[in-house]
This record gives C-alpha cells, structure tokens and sequence, in this order.
C-alpha cells in the first residue's frame, strides 16, 4: 500500500520500505550515509537534523527543527562589560534631585493653573473686578505741568504767618517774593499785631519777621524774614486772565499747612468793598475763584496752570449770621496780583504805598442797574478835570467795564497804576461822549 510518495531508495525498488539489507548500522542512516530523519525501526537517535531543510525526500508534514552546534571555545572567560546605557543604582545626588524638579514643576503649573482659574472667573463667582489694566490719564502721571506738579513747584515758596497780638495769635498765609526774605501778605494778617511775626516754611522750620509795611486800603502787607537762598515765586500776569481758567489756592485754612484747593476762575474785576468795623474801607477789583478757601488763606497765593501767582487770597463770602465762623461756599476773592506787586515794590522802596485817584468824588448810592455812576465832585487840578469830566456826569464805563455801582469806579481806578490812561464813556445830560484820563497817584 502507498500514500502516493515514491519511497524508493538508491538501489530500491518502488514501494519497498527502504534499501536491501546490508551490514549492520549503528543507527539509522540517511539516502547519503547520515542519520535518519525518523530514527529508524526502534533506534535512538534524535528525529532532527541539521539539513533537514535541504533534504528532499523529507516528509513536509513531519516536524523537523535546525539544530546548530554550539561553538566551544576555550581559554580564559572574558572581562565583565557593563552597559552604560543600562539602568544602574541611583546616586544620592539623583536622589535630590528628582523629587526637586517635581516640586517645582508642580508648583509652576498649580501657580499657572491658579491664575488662569482666577483671572478666568473661578474667584468671586465668576465675576470679574475692574477693567483691563490701561496707562493711566496725563494728569496722574504727574508732569511737570499737572496739578501735582505745579503744587510741588509752588509749595517751596508758601509760608505759614503767626502774628500775636493784644487779642490773640493771628495767623494767615504769604508767599517768597525775594531770595533775601521778602514775604507778601494781607494787611488783615498782621494788622493788629506787634510788628513782629514768625514765619513758617514748608519743611517746617521758623524764623522771625519784622513788618516791613503796610497798605490798608489795598489790603497788601510786606514782612521781612532773616533768611538767605530762599525760592521765590514766579509772578504772573493778572491781565491776562479768563473766566474758566484753572487755578490753585495755597496756604493755611484753619491752621492745616501746605494745604492745596483747585478751582476755576468764575468772575474778573469783582469789586470788594471789605474791612472791619471802625476800620479802612478797602476796595479792589477782585479775582473770584470758586478753589476752597477759608479763614487761615489769606496772603496765600492763587496761581494759574503754570504755576504763576496771578492774585492774593483775601475774603470770602459767606451765608453765616454776623460774629459766627465763616467757612467756604465756593466764592472766594483774591487781590490781582498786577496792582499786589506794584504796592509791594512801593512799600519795600519806600515804606508806603500809593494809591491811583481819577480826581473825582462819587455819589454814595447807585442809580439804576446799568445806568452808571454819578460825579458828585470832580476836583480842579484832578485827571478827571483835565479830561474835560464835570459834576453830576454819569459814568457809564471804564475801559468797556459798565459801572454799577459807586464803589466799582472806585475799586477799578485802584487796579490800575498812577499814570495809567484810561478810556472813560460819560452821559451829560443826553449826550454820550469819552474821554482819555491819565490817573494819578493821590499827594498822601
């Protein structure tokens, strides 16, 4: 019986189960002389070889395996290598280290992670606080023309006045008008004092003054302080000013120093008609501010945007009963600082000051609202008399500035310096005519 496989071996015939018999073997054979790949009839050799693979005559479904010999080798065995590649012990300075780099690690991600949860809505329940972070408005940047910068400039030349007195200790403001210690103030200030005062500066230190001078009438006063390389004020020019121009008010409100109120100008020419009971009648045509200002500011200074002292902190208005405490409602009234220099420079030359007429008298009350103010008297030799005025002429304005009142004739006159020319509008009788008056200083 075949399986269909030619079986026949070298010198077999087809379908015999192997070569004729021969001499005896000791194991089972190959068709070229090696082992055989069954083991032969009971024999013990191994089922593999090592051309198994080559072997055409083997049976593709028996198992069958490629045995190599092993190589021997003799000698002696060779030195350990060891793979530096391959993971060794750590060190105790790995050790350290790793758990160091995860710490910091995990910190800057839950650092991350916390912010972003935060800026994102995760604190306050989602709700955003504030808006995006932008550069901030010019004036908070404190440049050198910024509120904050022009009240630094003018700080340095603000003083603290005390003046004790039969009454009491007065006490007011006033600014450097000289490196050598010339101070100007109010005369109110020192008004009742002794002559002699002490002068606080900025950085806190005193020193004593002498009154140099006063002028009652215009409510300008000159002290004198024994001090050198002292920083005088910048003067402005108070004819020069607009209605809405910013200011800034400076001094000593109610004993509180190196105190600074802003404001605006809110009215020019404002005619004051001021003083105590029994004493001068002052008139000047004011600067009103509505900046804060209150008992202690008078002789401070009001300055402009540029740091420029255009007018002296004089009174305010009030609506308190007579003898109670004034305070500020924002009307406060400065002395133009045009008609403040030029007293002050005729005091410290001279020791007084002179004060500008138009060499006429005017009735004491009004007439009606915008008609004008009436000549009571007009003095021969006067300015007004040589500019051709007479009694009972109606004066309608002043350099286009309409009279109202008597005492706003008064006070404009006063403004303006001894030799000023000045254009006059009058009604005699119908007639409107004007006339150019040269002011002069009055004999006192």
């Amino acid at each position: 019986m075949t399986d269909g496989w030619d079986w026949r071996a070298p010198g077999g015939t087809p379908g015999s189960a192997g070569p004729p018999p021969g001499p005896p073997q000791t194991g089972p054979t190959t068709p070229y002389g090696g082992p055989s790949p069954y083991g032969g009839h009971g024999g013990s050799a191994s089922p593999w070889w090592s051309d198994a693979l080559a072997d055409p005559w083997r049976d593709p479904y028996a198992p069958a395996a490629v045995v190599l010999p092993s190589v021997r080798t003799t000698g002696a065995a060779p030195e350990p290598v060891t793979d530096p590649d391959a993971p060794g012990r750590p060190k105790l300075r790995q050790l350290l280290l790793v758990p160091l780099i995860v710490a910091l690690l995990a910190g800057t991600l839950g650092g991350a992670l916390g912010y972003a949860f935060a800026v994102r809505g995760g604190v306050g329940g989602g709700i955003t606080l504030g808006s995006a972070p932008a550069e901030g408005p010019a004036l908070a940047q404190r440049r050198p023309d910024s509120l904050a910068g022009v009240a630094g400039r003018v700080l340095p030349s603000v003083v603290t006045i005390r003046v004790a007195g039969l009454g009491g200790t007065s006490e007011g403001s006033g600014f450097i008008v000289s490196a050598d210690g010339y101070v100007v103030t109010n005369d109110h200030v020192v008004a009742d004092g002794t002559g002699r005062a002490s002068v606080t500066f900025d950085d806190g230190s005193s020193s004593p003054a002498t009154v140099v001078g006063q002028d009652p009438e215009s409510d300008i006063a000159v002290i004198k302080v024994n001090r050198k390389g002292l920083r005088p004020i910048e003067f402005g020019d108070s004819e020069s000013l607009a209605v809405g121009d910013p200011v800034l008010a400076i001094g000593s409100p109610l004993s509180l120093a190196n105190t600074v109120t802003a404001g605006i100008i809110s009215a020019l020419d404002r005619t004051m008609q001021a003083g105590e009971p029994g004493g001068p009648v002052r008139y000047y045509a004011a600067i009103q501010t509505d900046a804060a200002v209150n008992h202690g500011n008078s002789g401070g200074p009001l300055v402009d945007s540029a740091g420029r002292v255009i007018g002296v902190n004089s009174t305010i208005r009030s609506l308190v009963a007579e003898g109670q405490e004034a305070g500020n409602i924002g009307l406060a009234f400065a002395i133009p600082i045009n008609q403040a220099k030029r007293i002050t420079q005729d005091i410290i030359g001279t020791g007084k000051a002179r004060r500008t007429v138009i060499g006429a008298q005017v009735a004491g009350t009004a007439t009606r609202a915008g008609a004008g103010v009436r000549l009571a008297a007009v003095e021969p030799a006067g300015p007004a008399a040589a500019a051709g005025l007479k009694t009972g002429d109606v004066v309608l304005r002043l350099n286009g500035r309409p009279m109202n009142e008597p005492t706003d004739l008064i006070a404009l006159v006063r403004k303006f310096a001894p030799g000023s020319v000045v254009t006059v509008e009058y009604r005699r009788g119908t007639a409107r005519q004007n006339a150019s008056v040269t002011l002069a200083a009055d004999a006192k």
